[in-house]
């Protein structure tokens, strides 16, 4: 199984990721004007604002929310299973349970940050601003009294009248402010200020900093955070900054989908999958593409997607391809995928290609290939998509050319040769039993996997050949190719398999950095499992 396909057979992660303890965050937030709120401003230097006070107001208030996450408990079982946010009524009206362990977090927009001053609440804190030139006056008052200052008591009326209407006027100031503000962004606790003397954007400039991992957590402290992240507008701010972290997605049960986060090396559990017995025996592929997890499979009587979202922790299904297929070839660039190949539901080979964009939800009918073609694969390079290998023709003979589509012009080009071949070990198996070519890119160069050998090989755009550059991993053995993941994660390549064993099994997930070197193989983590990969994925946010 490779690409995200699983078969009925016989049966990190980014370096560039900052989400780990990096909080020099100030270089990647945007240019604003404090006193009105715009944009841009000068920077003094390549890592700094020209206002020094602006530095050390946003260090104060991103160590805070550094610090509250920290001190949340992480004991509680349903964080640890909920990849991103615990269950909530679709107007964020309720409070999940786990919200009781924050406690001291309960309105975040009425705590001072920590270490960023005193813990006063803010409405006590305008309150005592509002009230500035009132204690101001009456302590001058009381000053003249002691040094003997006589005044007639309608005077003193006088000043206590205009010192009074100077605190309402401030006091009114402060409400019309929280008014307009609320009227801007809708409720102030959903869409305003999240941290206190701190403009939106430079809260969330905040708050993309944290691991995604924390994001369950995040949602759980005030529907403010709850309705950020929900939106998703969290991580287009991540994905429009560079920021993007790789978890892994992977299914060795038909029904059940596991996530792994390379960075804080955490296992979760995906809901399970509610479907009938057709789809769940039936040949899968999966795809991720921007926060959603698409799986692609046929019910009884046609092909049916069940889409995973990020931002809700639940499955949907009913999305519609505008041309329905299986045995495709796919792959995905921030928020869009293109899809190409495959076969209908009369068994007919397509050369047609749809292109999927997660922030609508829409499909897009793209131009056909030269060659209708399945039981292929997909990748992007070099900012264009490629479809590699498969069968094709009247008597589904394997294809060794590759397709380039380019996303500008919206042309196919064919590339001769740049199917990674069969190994001598498999030749005497039908092309149709074979999985896909196990391919994958890292850095924009193409690698290939080579099950029966247990190679690794890479291609040379320029010669347009391919060339073995080292071994996989030992223990990750596979039937024909399928039940064994080969996958680009940031700038890694992961293998996911597991060995051949009686009674219970267990998964394996290898790493290597090709920058560093030849193929040396490190494991990230080991699961108890299920050592047959159905499906994979990877989710860059």
């Amino acid at each position: 199984m490779l690409d995200g396909r699983s078969c009925v057979f016989p049966r990190l992660f980014s370096s560039t990721c900052p989400a780990e303890s990096n909080w020099s965050f100030m270089k990647f937030l945007p240019d604003f004007d404090i006193k009105n709120g715009k944009r841009p401003l000068e920077i003094d230097g390549e890592d700094g604002f020209r206002s020094n006070k602006l530095t050390k107001i946003l260090d104060q208030r991103a160590e805070g929310v550094r610090t509250s996450l920290e001190q949340q408990s992480w004991q509680d079982k349903d964080s640890l299973d909920s990849p991103v946010i615990p269950p909530m009524d679709q107007d964020g009206s309720n409070i999940p349970e786990r919200r009781k362990h924050c406690e001291p977090f309960k309105d975040f927009r009425r705590v001072e940050m920590a270490g960023a001053g005193s813990e006063q609440p803010s409405d006590e804190r305008e309150h005592h601003h509002a009230g500035d030139s009132s204690d101001s006056v009456d302590s001058q008052s009381h000053n003249q009294q002691q040094a003997g200052d006589s005044s007639d008591s309608s005077d003193q009326k006088s000043d206590e009248q205009q010192q009074q209407h100077g605190s309402d006027s401030l006091n009114s100031d402060n409400q019309q402010d929280d008014e307009q503000q609320q009227q801007q962004a809708g409720d102030s606790s959903a869409s305003g200020s999240l941290f206190p003397r701190m403009n939106r954007d430079s809260s969330i400039a905040c708050l993309s900093r944290c691991s995604r991992s924390d994001y369950g957590s995040l949602a759980s402290l005030n529907r403010g955070f709850w309705n950020l992240i929900r939106s998703g507008e969290l991580y287009t701010w991540r994905r429009l900054h560079g920021i993007i972290e790789h978890w892994i997605y992977f299914s060795c049960e038909l029904l059940e989908w596991e996530a792994y986060d390379p960075i804080r090396q955490r296992w979760m559990h995906l809901p399970r999958m509610a479907s009938n017995e057709c789809f769940m025996c039936s040949d899968k592929e999966s795809l991720a593409v921007g926060t959603d997890l698409l799986v692609f499979g046929k019910e009884y009587t046609s092909h049916v997607i069940y889409r995973y979202s990020l931002l809700t922790n639940s499955w949907t299904s009913g999305m519609r391809m505008n041309a329905p297929r299986c045995l495709f070839g796919s792959a995905s660039l921030g928020e869009v995928a293109i899809l190409a190949g495959g076969c209908d539901s009369d068994g007919r080979i397509l050369s047609s290609a749809e292109l999927y964009n997660s922030e609508t939800q829409t499909w897009e009918v793209l131009p056909s290939m030269n060659k209708p073609r399945k039981m292929c694969s997909g990748v992007f390079m070099d900012g264009k998509f490629y479809v590699i290998g498969g069968t094709g023709g009247p008597e589904s003979k394997p294809l060794t050319c590759g397709e380039e589509y380019n996303l500008q012009t919206r042309t196919w080009t064919e590339i001769p040769n740049m199917s990674p071949g069969r190994s001598a070990g498999g030749a005497e198996t039908p092309p149709t039993a074979e999985a896909p070519p196990l391919v994958a890119v890292v850095n924009d160069e193409l690698y290939a996997a080579d099950y029966a050998d247990m190679e690794v090989k890479k291609y040379d755009k320029d010669r347009k050949q391919w060339s073995v550059i080292g071994r996989l991993p030992e223990r990750a053995v596979s039937v024909n190719g399928w039940g064994l993941a080969f996958r680009a994660c940031g700038n890694r390549l992961i293998v996911i398999g597991g060995p051949r064993t009686h009674g219970e099994g267990f998964i394996e997930l290898n790493a290597w950095v090709p920058s560093e070197g030849p193929p040396d193989w490190n494991l990230l983590a080991r699961k108890r499992s299920g050592n047959f990969v159905y499906n994979c994925a990877v989710m860059g946010c």
